[in-house]
């Protein structure tokens, strides 16, 4: 069982939750303990019995738990508990014994989403043990923990979805194998949730194209993307470059021909600046040094905002990220592995609601009525309260890094 040393002087969290037998004795289960070595530990609070709705938030990367934070705070009549990404059964197991460490079920983006949550004080409850919940809300319908089946759920869109590959064919045709095979291309494909959120009209398209029930579908944005004009607002130093925004395939087990894809980078640059902004799964020493040697004088960042570098930028080259959808509607020249018709097809829509208008979804649920009057005011306020994100692929540490003399920071 892991252990986390959050920003908060002397707190420090389990990352597991902690056995039902050491809850109890910790205080019938509820809340916040002091654990043998002074340590601070939250843990599975027993049931309330509380009269506002009970509501679960499953996190994921700092992207998602971003957004599913956002939702919640729209949610201000509810009694919303978060967790980690989590699975039970084989999973659980796989989990713990670090064979998931490149997904978001991973201990190394466990401890990003349990430092956001708990820098934000908001309420913990690994793995949805309190439960039962009235409502669900999950950033990705790729994994179901079986402990909240039979609850109703909202399922979250986060961003691009990956390519439909062999691995995605077979997984569509053999519908027992688990859909977090292909990556994120078959998210929304689940058909256990109530309500599916999807960026667009063109992504509602693309998962009803694909089996999903049109009737449960709802378009209504996504929090991190409905307002990308934000972004040209930002202090990064560098401007008129271009840009690179790499994808994890190689760690999430793709093809990737890294060191061609670097070369066409530097023929498309045509002697302008180049700026790699490497994604947060990357193994950042061979990234670094495939960098160096194929493109010398091109600056490396392994952390930073990727979209204000974006909004700076002159032109921008990305792979499988969706970095392309800030880029593209800023109006930057782009070059992506996505067919850029497809993308700007699929583009999410930029209302500056889509938190509200998710949480709407939560509420007819819930029976309760929608927030629309003061919607303006919340989203605002919902936006002041909301960090910056490092990258909109998320599963980005809070903290930048360098790793070698050409390594910039932001």
């Amino acid at each position: 069982m892991g252990k986390l040393k959050t920003s908060k002087p002397g707190v420090e969290i389990s990352l597991d939750p902690l056995p039902r037998r050491k809850a109890r004795a910790n205080g019938n289960g509820h809340g916040r303990t002091s654990g043998s070595n002074g340590e601070v530990i939250y843990h599975s609070p027993g049931s309330t019995g509380g009269r506002k709705p009970q509501v679960l938030f499953i996190c994921g990367s700092l992207n998602q738990t971003q957004q599913m934070h956002q939702v919640g705070q729209q949610l201000s009549d509810c009694d919303c508990w978060y967790t980690p990404y989590y699975a039970t059964g084989i999973m659980e197991l796989w989990r713990r014994l670090h064979f998931q460490e490149w997904s978001i079920a991973g201990y190394r983006w466990r401890r990003v989403a349990m430092n956001y949550l708990v820098g934000h004080d908001l309420q913990l409850d690994l793995h949805g043990r309190r439960g039962p919940y009235d409502l669900v809300v999950t950033c990705s319908d790729l994994v179901i923990p079986g402990n909240l089946m039979g609850a109703p759920l909202v399922a979250v869109q986060e961003g691009i979805l990956d390519p439909e590959n062999w691995l995605y064919r077979v997984c569509y045709r053999f519908r027992w194998l688990p859909r977090w095979f292909p990556g994120t291309s078959m998210t929304g494909l689940s058909g256990v949730y109530e309500r599916f959120c999807a960026a667009s009209e063109g992504y509602k398209d693309h998962v009803v194209a694909r089996g999903a029930d049109p009737k449960k579908v709802v378009v209504t944005g996504i929090p991190n993307f409905d307002n990308i004009e934000r972004f040209r607002d930002n202090d990064f130093p560098y401007k008129g470059f271009v840009l690179v925004c790499t994808s994890d395939t190689r760690e999430t087990f793709k093809r990737d021909d890294r060191r061609g894809f670097i070369r066409r980078c530097v023929e498309i640059a045509k002697g302008r600046q180049l700026i790699f902004k490497l994604h947060p799964n990357e193994r950042f020493p061979r990234a670094v040094r495939e960098i160096n040697e194929e493109a010398p004088g091109a600056l490396v960042y392994t952390s930073g905002v990727a979209e204000h570098m974006i909004a700076n930028c002159e032109a921008l080259i990305t792979q499988y990220s969706s970095t392309v959808f800030v880029g593209m509607t800023l109006g930057k020249e782009c070059h992506s592995y996505f067919d850029l018709d497809d993308v700007r097809r699929l583009m999410p829509v930029q209302h500056r609601s889509a938190a509200r208008k998710i949480a709407n979804v939560c509420r007819e649920l819930l029976g309760l009525a929608p927030v629309e009057a003061a919607a303006s005011r919340e989203d605002a306020a919902s936006r002041e309260t909301a960090p910056a994100r490092d990258d909109v692929d998320g599963n980005a540490p809070p903290q930048p890094s360098a790793n070698r003399a050409r390594t910039a920071r932001a």
